[in-house]
């Protein structure tokens, strides 16, 4: 938040606050929402005005992960009119990104809620917004995957390439971590897939394998080891096809769409008084 401040107020700060309002003006403002949608954001937002003046009131009206509808107010500011505009567009940056991945991600979240499929998201977020972006997807209702490269072990087709195989790399994987450390490896192929649950890693994503396949790969796993292997499904996932993905039987469905293709919501904040 204070970095997003200091980007927006530069190096002389808000210069049209400043030389339209007086400095000992207060006003009371109602941040509102214009379309329907999942609710996120609202302590950025209220660290934002707190950063420019500790003494303005922030009453919010509504909590992060809320449903909220098309013209409620989820927030009342007052106090000083100048912090207050000043803060006005870091927090509604904020708050419509993080609104706008929450409500695509609960979107997906319907889709699937007939299934036991769970939906954690990837490491595709906004660069240095990493953490704000999981925590979105949060209030959405699902589930995170890993935060960064030393979350677990997760072997990806490239390193199946340089290490020689999949078997390979599951076992100098294996032979690395610690006990509480999970593998899992990708694979594109049933052929690979019977590979990979041979060497029982923790974990097998099936990357850009339609229903059918993936629902070949459970009935596989299944009658390998009893399922015990988890499923991941990752790969043409949007909201259109999670539901079919979902139904193939898989433990697991990864999507960058909810943080890489979220819309943005719209929410405004409106003088109600000065």
């Amino acid at each position: 938040v204070r970095r997003a401040l200091e980007e927006d107020l530069g190096r002389a700060g808000d210069v049209t606050s400043c030389a339209t309002i007086p400095p000992e003006a207060t006003a009371v403002a109602v941040l509102a929402t214009r379309e329907a949608g999942k609710l996120c954001g609202l302590p950025l937002a209220r660290a934002a005005f707190a950063s420019l003046d500790s003494t303005l009131a922030f009453e919010a009206q509504a909590a992060d992960g809320d449903r909220i509808a098309a013209g409620q107010v989820v927030a009342r500011i007052s106090g000083n009119a100048r912090a207050l505009l000043g803060a006005e567009r870091v927090a509604l940056n904020f708050l419509m990104r993080m609104s706008g991945i929450a409500s695509l991600t609960a979107q997906f979240k319907d889709r699937t809620a007939h299934s036991a499929a769970r939906l954690p998201c990837t490491r595709k977020t906004a660069p240095g917004l990493r953490a704000i972006d999981k925590y979105a997807v949060r209030c959405g209702g699902v589930s995170n995957h890993r935060f960064g490269l030393d979350d677990a072990i997760l072997i990806k087709d490239n390193h199946i390439a340089v290490c020689g195989g999949v078997a390979r790399a599951i076992e100098r994987a294996r032979a690395h971590a610690g006990h509480l450390m999970a593998v899992e490896v990708e694979v594109d192929t049933l052929e690979q897939f019977r590979e990979a649950i041979a060497a029982e890693p923790h974990a097998v994503l099936l990357d850009n394998m339609g229903p059918a396949m993936l629902a070949e790969a459970v009935a596989i796993n299944r009658q390998a080891n009893g399922g015990r292997i988890r499923l991941e499904a990752s790969g043409n996932v949007n909201i259109d096809t999670v539901r079919e993905i979902a139904e193939s039987g898989v433990d697991y469905i990864s999507t960058s769409k909810i943080t890489m293709a979220a819309p943005t919501l719209d929410l405004g904040l409106d003088i109600e008084s000065g």
